[in-house]
């Protein structure tokens, strides 16, 4: 069974930092392309960062650049969002997600390709407020 566990979410600080982790069980995650998306409340869910299956290609969307790292440690099957300098607009559910499909890094974020990642995780709260 594919199964992708989320953790390290929380309340923080503007201008704080956090780092979620996405455990993978059930299957190789060096085999996969890792997204990161999240949700604010009433929002669409948008990619925030994703890393290509073959060649560890990385891309963010604008509003995170150099403020997010997306990494990957294959020998311990985990997936990592280094999240910093956060501000009140990165509030939102965090999800990590594990796709087979080879795409760009960009492509693996791009709207409406949901459907072409093969496992989700449960999402965890990212709250930023003081």
């Amino acid at each position: 069974q594919l199964q992708l566990v989320e953790s390290g979410g929380g309340l923080v600080q503007p201008g704080g930092s956090l780092t979620l982790s996405c455990a993978a069980s059930g299957f190789t995650l060096d085999n996969y392309a890792i997204g990161w998306y999240r949700q604010a409340p009433g929002k669409e869910r948008e990619g925030v960062s994703c890393m290509t299956k073959i060649g560890g290609n990385t891309y963010y969307r604008n509003s995170v650049k150099g403020r997010f790292t997306i990494s990957r440690d294959n020998p311990n099957n985990m997936a990592y969002l280094q999240m910093t300098n956060l501000t009140p607009e990165d509030t939102g559910i965090y999800f990590c997600a594990a796709g087979s499909t080879i795409l760009t890094a960009k492509g693996m974020c791009a709207k409406g390709i949901s459907a072409l990642y093969d496992v989700w995780g449960q999402g965890t709260q990212v709250t930023v407020s003081s």
